[in-house]
């Protein structure tokens, strides 16, 4: 079973424009992945990295943890913070270190 702690920036590289499932709200969210962004050492082997993601303009989901799913990455809960606002809709961004 793969885990978030195992996963490093090649693994998400590998998800880029996938669409994940948050389970986490009450209504169908599904965001994009849209970036992978190597920011050097870290805890985590691979390094440090920060995902960008692509959601909906509504519903805007806070910053929280939220659990999801795409096949290959199965669900896993990850922090997400809003970091900005497009006309495609809310990007947010999660790093992992």
């Amino acid at each position: 079973m793969t885990t978030l702690h195992s996963l490093t920036s090649t693994d998400f590289e590998a998800l880029l424009n996938r669409a994940f499932e948050v389970r986490s709200v009450s209504e169908d969210v599904y965001l994009s992945l849209i970036e992978v962004k190597a920011m050097g050492s870290g805890a985590r082997e691979g390094g440090a990295f920060s995902t960008l993601w692509q959601g909906p303009r509504s519903p805007i989901l806070e910053q929280a943890t939220y659990r999801l799913f795409e096949e290959k990455f199965g669900e896993q809960e990850v922090f997400l913070v809003p970091v900005a606002e497009k006309d495609a809709g809310i990007q947010y961004e999660a790093v992992f270190t």
